[in-house]
């Protein structure tokens, strides 16, 4: 059971959903030859390298080697957990998601709160064209009906009870998400906790209301206010605007992180509808790594006064621990008086573009604020700045990016600090190895590619070719993925795969099944391919006779041997 959902109705989505429809509903695919293509939605690319295959219903990129399923696509395109992305999918066919007991009762409990927060931002939106003032607040602030539509935009109503008289058998459930609360004076009535406000609806990557952002239409305090954490919204791990953003995001290939609603909104209404907000929290690690996986450039951008850098600070150390290779952030900090919402009015897009070239990148801004009270022209402020970036460097993830960081430092000081140790994977060069000759494969994988880009395979074989020895490394893979087609003739290197997904063996079987049979790029024919499992099983009955010559040697007895992704 994966995610709490039996794995046969996993099978039977994968069956009835179709790859190609669920892609190019979102990306424009084009037919070519047997395959659809595409420019990758996942990495920036001129020409097309992303297949999608109708018979496999399975994905690749061999530009940047993003793989997977119908689930798999929607999890990284948006940016979806695997239940949602699977309540997603079987929403647009029309089936039932199955839980166990427990799960389907938090299920069951939290879909209601989610509804109701719709229809309250439905609410709110109807109620702000019975508002003269607060349509003029938002004209003032140089906003259109277009833009307010767009983000939902609404408003309180200002009768202390409308909230409830619209809503009347709902009171428990608008005091679970926080649109009333019965405050901290010892009232037992409850009363709404926006009121006379403009309200930002908060919505997650589903596109659902989750939470509320509150702006006073006049200058009482507090001038915003947030929905409180409910069972629905959790404001530490979400960003107001995402869900707008989304397409923008990615056609720009990075984001703008700012810091209100307000920002956001006016920056989009300006053209530039890649920013997104914080929600009255300091950016953290999970705001970036959020981020990171929807797109591989973050820009935080912060007012130029003492608090701004102060913030860009949190944002810098919060984000170096997932800065791993193919990621990026940089610094945009706005001059003084200025933030991105006046800024944008006054400039226009040209001008917000402009500064957006002054951005700086994260690692010097990293040394920038280090070296801000170190005399640079003393060996000793040198010695100093070197220990006070040591423990920093250490978050970040080893790789390229961690190397190149300490050669930035290492050029700041004038002598080295062992970079290439530093920025070297383990064994680096032992892998190197392993990979070289072509990367080989052994009898075992190439039987297992084989099974998973032509499952119909199994069936062409007789029982007796299936007896090979299972202590040998990757037999339980291979003898895993024979039961499955056993069992489902019809099946697809989709449905295969998804049975692996969370196991130890996911990352083998993903590579191999995009891996290409022949060197020279060539499809592997279905003929051929039969002719070769053949040999492959045939070959596996030789190395499980006693004492064979060539039979597996110790290591991993349960995995597949070394298999070298191919980019």
């Amino acid at each position: 059971m994966a995610g709490k959902i039996p794995q046969h109705f996993i099978d039977e989505l994968l069956a009835r959903v179709d790859i190609v429809d669920v892609i190019d509903a979102r990306v424009t695919l084009k037919k070519s030859g047997a395959n659809h293509m595409a420019c990758c939605p996942f990495h920036n690319e001129k020409s097309p390298s992303f297949s999608v295959s109708q018979p496999k219903q399975f994905y690749h990129c061999f530009g940047c080697g993003a793989n997977g399923s119908a689930i798999g696509f929607l999890m990284e395109y948006e940016n979806l957990h695997f239940v949602d992305a699977i309540e997603m999918l079987a929403e647009s066919v029309g089936m039932d998601v199955p839980r166990d007991e427990s799960a389907a009762r938090k299920h069951d409990d939290l879909r209601p709160l989610y509804a109701l927060m719709d229809e309250v931002s439905k609410f709110y939106q109807q109620n702000l064209r019975e508002q003269p003032r607060a349509i003029d607040y938002l004209k003032g602030r140089g906003l259109d009906g277009e833009i307010a539509k767009r983000y939902g935009i609404g408003c309180t109503p200002t009768t202390r009870d409308a909230l409830q008289q619209r809503f009347p058998e709902a009171t428990d459930a608008l005091t679970r998400c926080g649109l009333l609360t019965t405050g901290t004076d010892g009232r037992r009535t409850p009363y709404p906790r926006f009121r006379d406000r403009v309200m930002f609806p908060i919505r997650d990557r589903r596109g659902r209301t989750i939470g509320f952002g509150g702006r006073v239409l006049d200058d009482s305090e507090p001038k915003y206010l947030n929905s409180p954490e409910t069972p629905i919204f959790h404001k530490g791990s979400e960003v107001y605007g995402l869900h707008e953003a989304r397409r923008a995001v990615q056609d720009a290939n990075f984001v703008i992180v700012v810091e209100g609603y307000m920002d956001v909104v006016a920056l989009a209404q300006a053209g530039v509808d890649n920013a997104v907000a914080t929600l009255g929290t300091a950016a953290n690690r999970q705001h970036s790594e959020m981020l990171f996986r929807v797109v591989p450039n973050i820009v935080f951008c912060f007012d130029g006064d003492r608090a701004g850098r102060q913030a860009a600070w949190r944002a810098l150390q919060a984000t170096l621990p997932v800065l791993e290779d193919g990621r990026d952030a940089h610094f945009l900090f706005l001059p003084d008086g200025e933030d991105p919402d006046s800024y944008v009015k006054t400039h226009g897009k040209a001008g917000f573009d402009d500064l957006l070239g002054t951005r700086v990148p994260i690692v010097d801004q990293l040394y920038a604020h280090l070296s801000a009270d170190v005399d640079m022209s003393s060996v000793g402020g040198k010695a100093q700045l070197a220990e006070k970036a040591k423990p920093l460097l250490q978050t970040i993830p080893r790789g390229v990016y961690k190397q190149l960081a300490l050669r930035r430092l290492e050029s700041l000081l004038g002598l080295s600090l062992g970079s290439e140790r530093a920025g070297a994977t383990p064994k680096a060069s032992n892998q190197r190895q392993r990979a070289g000759g072509g990367g080989q494969l052994t009898p075992m994988s190439r039987a297992v590619l084989l099974v998973l880009q032509f499952p119909d395979l199994v069936a062409t074989q007789p029982p007796e070719a299936y007896e090979f020895d299972e202590g040998l490394a990757g037999a339980s893979v291979l003898m895993r993925l024979i039961g499955y087609c056993d069992a489902d003739p019809a099946t697809s290197t989709a449905r295969l795969l998804e049975r692996f997904r969370g196991s130890s063996d996911e990352a083998a079987v993903n590579n191999l099944a995009v891996r290409q049979w022949w060197p020279d790029g060539r499809e592997l024919d279905r003929d051929t391919a039969q002719e070769e499992f053949a040999n492959c099983l045939s070959r596996l009955a030789d190395m499980s006779r006693p004492d064979p010559v060539d039979k597996v040697t110790a290591g991993n007895r349960t995995g597949l041997l070394a298999v070298p992704r191919r980019r």
